[in-house]
């Protein structure tokens, strides 16, 4: 019998996953986003140490390998974070860090918040400067009208309010 199918090789070696990708946009992290990359990666870090205490098997490998690579991905972003202080900007135009609301045609209001990639939460009202709508928005200015171009169409927004407030660098 070939030694390849002994039992007791099974499952000895590690397991190396691919890394995710990584944006190829700047980093553009607020204060909050930086501390919350920072958390998932010791979050993360703690996972792994408990994961390689538990035995030996095949289902641990693999969890330990999904880890690592997390933590490779996490760390890669905390490296590259540019951390912005969104109270620098101009507070007259839309710039990363700004809380805006808009009317849509209809006269509904939103607020939306530029964040970086990994704080972004369209649900939330927190968007990433790279969507489309963070796209339409960067640079406008109160009263500015912008064209959100969506799959299903354009809305058009104007720009009722810009503020920088709620964010602090230490």
């Amino acid at each position: 019998m070939s030694k390849a199918f002994t039992k007791e090789d099974v499952g000895t070696e590690n397991i190396r996953l691919d890394d995710l990708p990584q944006s190829p946009h700047p980093n553009l992290v607020t204060p909050s986003g930086l501390a919350d990359l920072r958390a998932r990666l010791a979050a993360r870090r703690l996972d792994l140490a408990e994961l390689r205490k538990k035995p030996d098997e095949m289902d641990r490998k693999h969890a330990v390998a999904v880890a690592e690579r997390d933590i490779r991905f996490l760390e890669a972003r905390v490296s590259r974070a540019i951390l912005v202080d969104p109270t620098s900007h101009p507070s007259g135009r839309v710039a990363f860090g700004a809380e805006v609301d808009v009317l849509d045609e209809a006269g509904s209001a939103q607020t939306f918040r530029i964040v970086g990639e990994d704080e972004a939460d369209p649900a939330r009202g927190l968007i990433s400067p790279y969507s489309p709508l963070g796209v339409a928005l960067l640079g406008a200015e109160r009263g500015s009208a912008v064209e959100w171009r969506k799959p299903n169409g354009v809305v058009d927004l104007e720009v009722v309010a810009i503020r920088f407030e709620g964010f602090r660098i230490n």
